[in-house]
């Protein structure tokens, strides 16, 4: 998913602020499902975050486009962990490793099928 780097993005210095980062993968993987003609919440299912890693690697700048790339590592049970990585042309700027778990109401569940198939794609 392409991200263009707005005013509303940028510390005084005109640096994307840390936790913009986190809202651009937010963004992706919300647009995943768009993009599969599907809700990221699905009857009572839902995911919440469980833990996550960030890695900032270089500067992103206000006007920068950047793109937001998706991996799936590893499904068990009510748990997904991705890995995403912003780029600017390419070169890698910030990773994370996400844990989401998948929720019924408020409590862990099994990862339905109709949310597998968005990330098997």
């Amino acid at each position: 998913m392409k991200i263009r780097v707005y005013y509303e993005d940028v510390d005084i210095g005109g640096v994307v602020y840390h936790s913009k980062y986190l809202n651009f993968c937010e963004r992706a993987r919300s647009e995943l499902f768009f993009e599969n003609r599907k809700s990221p919440v699905y009857k009572e299912y839902h995911f919440v975050v469980k833990e996550l890693k960030a890695s900032y690697l270089k500067p992103a700048f206000f006007g920068d486009l950047l793109e937001v790339k998706t991996q799936l590592q590893q499904t068990k049970g009510a748990r997904i962990q991705l890995l995403q990585t912003v780029c600017k042309d390419e070169d890698p700027i910030f990773k994370i490793e996400i844990e989401l778990v998948c929720m019924k109401g408020l409590k862990p569940a099994k990862i339905p099928h109709y949310f597998l198939e968005v990330f098997d794609r």
